[in-house]
């Protein structure tokens, strides 16, 4: 008899894979158009001596979350950096357990981050602070919802919210191209991204 949970909780992760991997796109889309605007207006009130000084800052952030989605998005294409002068050395069946191996890693490394990301950003004690970012800081030394960045003056912890959405958006990625590795679920095509089969290197 088959097991019905089993299979329909290995759905449900890859499927949670597939719609982070849609949002991602267009995560991405949004912030290449934006960093494109910004370089632009940028360059041309510096030319017309008109700088305007919040912009560059703005850039800065928006390279960051365009790199953290973008890796996110790497993980579940496969299209992550690995080096190969070992494995494909190795028989088929043992290439299958090294990639297992490798993949089973970057899921570790995503919960790990998870775990540090939970960690530093205390949800637990700001909550018992009232979500009082001063009352946090005095209690625990954590600077974080207190600290602004110096030109947009917004709080930090916003921008820095691209770390715990990196770490879940990876380690669910990493868990689909597990559960594939394992051959415990079919291997999806990703939809709205043209791959070929030598696009992927992991």
């Amino acid at each position: 008899m088959p097991d019905v949970p089993a299979f329909s909780a290995r759905r449900i992760v890859v499927n949670a894979s597939s719609a982070l991997l849609a949002c991602e796109r267009i995560a991405l889309m949004g912030l290449m158009y934006l960093l494109t605007g910004l370089i632009l207006v940028n360059v041309v009130t510096r030319y017309s001596h008109f700088p305007i000084y919040w912009i560059d800052e703005s850039a800065v952030y928006c390279v960051v979350w365009l790199t953290f989605i973008g890796a996110s998005a790497m993980t579940r294409l496969r299209l992550d950096f690995a080096v190969t002068m070992l494995t494909e050395r190795l028989s088929l069946r043992h290439q299958k357990i090294a990639k297992v191996i490798s993949t089973g890693l970057v899921v570790v490394f995503g919960v790990a981050l998870i775990i540090t990301c939970v960690l530093w950003m205390d949800p637990i004690g700001l909550a018992r602070a009232g979500f009082d970012g001063r009352k946090l800081a005095a209690e625990t030394f954590n600077f974080l919802y207190t600290e602004h960045t110096q030109t947009l003056n917004w709080p930090t912890w916003v921008l820095y919210l691209t770390l715990p959405i990196f770490a879940v958006s990876m380690t669910v990625h990493g868990l689909a191209n597990l559960l594939e590795d394992l051959e415990l679920v079919p291997r999806t095509p990703p939809k709205g991204f043209a791959l070929s089969e030598l696009d992927g290197v992991n």
